[in-house]
């Protein structure tokens, strides 16, 4: 004869133990995603996790100059005439943040909120008013003081 040794309520408490273990050890091997960035010309907007980032924590001296030569995954197509809105999670914002066109820096003081919108003819004229290149990397840099803690990428393509 066969001896039950769980009720019928004690082994659904016992699954249901063992799946909410189950789930969080999964969770628990999970990375944290990073903040988010993105970029919008009229109605295409692209989002990206960052290129690097070390949970808030300043990047190592040494990965800096790699990360900012990562080619941007993510790409949007502007006009001369068009605005480039770019938008950072509050926590970025926060901290400040810049643009580097080109892998080099665009502005000297950090940026302190959510959205700003920029003209499309910004990142394909030249110093001299010329146009150059049809195709611009633009990165978005967050810092938290001297030190940078976040780069996101993207590719701005040049349209007629």
């Amino acid at each position: 004869m066969t001896v039950a040794f769980f009720s019928g309520k004690g082994r659904r408490i016992g699954v249901a133990l063992g799946a909410v273990s189950a789930g969080l050890l999964v969770l628990s091997a999970c990375d944290k995603p990073t903040p988010l960035a993105t970029v919008t010309v009229g109605d295409s907007s692209v989002s990206s996790e960052a290129a690097c980032y070390n949970d808030g924590k300043a990047l190592k001296e040494s990965e800096i100059q790699g990360c900012l030569n990562k080619k941007a995954e993510k790409s949007v197509k502007v006009a001369m005439d068009d605005k480039v809105r770019f938008g950072v999670d509050p926590e970025v914002a926060d901290n400040g943040w810049s643009l580097f066109i080109n892998g080099q820096q665009a502005e000297q003081e950090p940026y302190k909120r959510t959205y700003r919108s920029i003209p499309g003819s910004a990142f394909f004229a030249s110093q001299t008013g010329e146009t150059t290149a049809d195709k611009t990397q633009v990165s978005i840099v967050e810092t938290k003081g001297q030190k940078l803690t976040g780069i996101w990428h993207f590719q701005l393509t040049k349209t007629s």
